[in-house]
């Protein structure tokens, strides 16, 4: 059984959750949430949710599936929409900001 979850318009910039996406793709669900409370960076909190979420949506679905049964088959972060702000530069000159948003999409796979 192979199941995609997915969280949108999640606050970080999608080349910092590359970084960690790269750390957890392949693993376990169980191993990836046990790496994931280790890992420093902002961009750790959002992928642990997908994954929790994804978790227990299969075990809501079958009870008897145990966590490390399930791999993360795939991973990706795709780029959100970006808000754009203004910094006042030098001679009453204003540059562009823009704040990026991710999407997060994760497919959980039991290898039977």
């Amino acid at each position: 059984m192979e199941q995609q979850f997915n969280a949108r318009y999640v606050r970080v910039a999608p080349r910092k959750m590359r970084i960690v996406m790269k750390l957890v793709r392949g693993k376990t669900a169980g191993e990836a949430l046990e790496m994931l409370k280790f890992v420093t960076k902002g961009a750790a909190l959002p992928i642990a949710k997908v994954i929790e979420a994804g978790v227990e949506a299969i075990r809501k679905k079958d009870p008897t599936i145990n966590v490390d049964e399930l791999v993360l088959k795939r991973g990706w972060i795709n780029q959100g929409p970006a808000m754009k702000r203004r910094r006042p530069r030098a001679r009453g000159y204003a540059t562009m900001i823009k704040k990026l948003f991710s999407h997060v999409g994760v497919v959980l796979s039991d290898e039977k």
